[in-house]
């Protein structure tokens, strides 16, 4: 968000899926605007200019999405809630009955993407050097990288970072805060932002609560009194709780945009019942 560089071609595609974005160095997001020898004022004009920017390339991710029938979502979280974790149960979980592409953005390494290709899902790692959110370019970039196929779902694991990600739209149909029971329940007051952007928080680790002195209740209350609207889901993706209704609500997500698809194409053709143009 600090830097400039967003909406420009700062991403490149490697074999390796790879893509590579620009590091920032300094505080990202409409509320970090301050750099050095800049004014309040021209700082601003900047911000805007950037999510503009984004908001345009996000805009287009959306309407690929639209296109194939992509149910897309953009996790959140702090570092350790345990993202990947679930990415990698879901895929296992799923069988295949439905496809599911990973965009992995983290700052460093390919650690997380390549855990979730040994499930055989696709992955293309994002590196954002010192950047801590992905942005709607960059996403596009992974997605020419990852050739998602149609009516599937494509799963953005953005930076581990509960501030910078809140502000910047990557087209995706939902937000997802994972939270861990671990981190404690006064997190959606602590970045209101985040918690009201998002559509649903799994509460992960939930495993753990009869070790940890987390008052669950609270935590769900505070979710509401930023966001009243944010669903909840109580999980553990390594003992397996919960994972049935997320993989509903996956499901569920995933036919309403195959459905979109279909009616938009159905639309296009004038209603023909045998359209040869999808």
């Amino acid at each position: 968000m600090g830097h400039t560089g967003h909406g420009h071609d700062h991403g490149h595609d490697h074999d390796h899926g790879h893509v590579h974005g620009p590091g920032c160095g300094h505080d990202h997001g409409p509320q970090h605007a301050h750099a050095a020898g800049v004014s309040a004022a021209r700082a601003v004009s900047i911000e805007r200019d950037i999510l503009a920017r984004n908001d345009a390339e996000a805009n287009a991710n959306r309407r690929r999405f639209a296109r194939q029938g992509i149910f897309a979502l953009n996790l959140v979280s702090s570092p350790g809630s345990g993202k990947t974790t679930l990415l990698v149960e879901t895929i296992k979980r799923l069988g295949g009955a439905l496809a599911v592409s990973v965009v992995e953005g983290d700052q460093q390494t390919a650690n997380d993407a390549d855990r979730i290709r040994a499930t055989g899902a696709k992955a293309v790692q994002i590196n954002t050097g010192k950047g801590c959110h992905l942005d709607a370019h960059m996403v596009g970039h992974a997605l020419d990288a990852l050739a998602p196929a149609d009516d599937s779902v494509v799963m953005i694991e953005n930076v581990g970072n509960l501030v910078c990600p809140s502000a910047f739209d990557l087209g995706e149909a939902h937000k997802v805060v994972v939270l861990s029971v671990t981190e404690g329940e006064d997190k959606p007051l602590k970045y209101p932002d985040m918690f009201a952007a998002a559509d649903l928080m799994i509460l992960n680790k939930c495993d753990l609560l009869p070790h940890l002195d987390f008052d669950l209740e609270r935590c769900v209350a505070n979710a509401r009194r930023v966001n009243p609207s944010i669903a909840v889901l109580r999980v553990s993706a390594t003992k397996g709780e919960g994972l049935d209704a997320w993989l509903d609500w996956l499901r569920a997500g995933a036919l309403e945009s195959r459905r979109r698809r279909q009616g938009a194409t159905g639309a296009a053709c004038g209603g023909a019942g045998a359209c040869t143009c999808a």
